[in-house]
């Protein structure tokens, strides 16, 4: 009997580190550890994103260009792309194109809206795009559905809005959180 159970002992031993292992190898094989950073698989942007540029006052194209120039060259793993208008207010990253407009309008939202504070910035989200609703000059980004929640895009674009876009002088309920 004390053999017996010996022998079940080693056997659980050698077998579940295995089995473990045979796990772990089948989840990644299967794309179980990306993060959803990595690009999509399909062929490399060519050409500069297309993107419209509106006319601003001058107080808010320099704090655009103030943005821009704050933007990193890559955001996780997407290299910044040229846009076809508003250079001075217009960014994009990887292939789909993430989007960064500033100079936007305001969103109109109802005012019992959940808006969402991500890295001292205030957001309203629709969907794939988000707006500040806090900054003295607001900036929209779209994320496309393939990479993931948008929260952890923007998450990494805040050091820039913060540093370059003042706090507006009425900042929504929402944003006090």
């Amino acid at each position: 009997m004390q053999a017996t159970r010996g022998a079940a002992r080693t056997a659980a031993l050698v077998a579940l580190p295995l089995a473990l292992l045979a796990g772990a190898l089948v989840f990644w094989a299967l794309g179980g550890f990306r993060d959803g950073a990595t690009e999509p698989p399909g062929p490399t942007p060519s050409g500069p994103v297309a993107m419209q540029a509106r006319p601003l006052p001058e107080a808010a194209a320099t704090a655009c260009r103030a943005l821009l120039t704050a933007l990193p060259g890559t955001l996780r793993d997407r290299a910044r792309r040229e846009v076809t208008a508003g250079t001075d207010q217009n960014a994009a990253y990887g292939h789909p194109p993430l989007t960064i407009a500033c100079g936007t309008p305001l969103p109109s939202y109802p005012p019992e809206t959940t808006l969402a504070v991500v890295s001292g910035v205030c957001w309203y989200v629709q969907g794939e795009r988000w707006t500040t609703v806090d900054r003295s000059v607001p900036v929209t980004v779209e994320v496309p559905e393939a990479y993931g929640p948008g929260g952890q895009w923007v998450v990494d674009l805040a050091p820039a809005i913060v540093g370059a876009l003042p706090v507006a002088a009425t900042v929504p309920f929402g944003c006090h959180g």
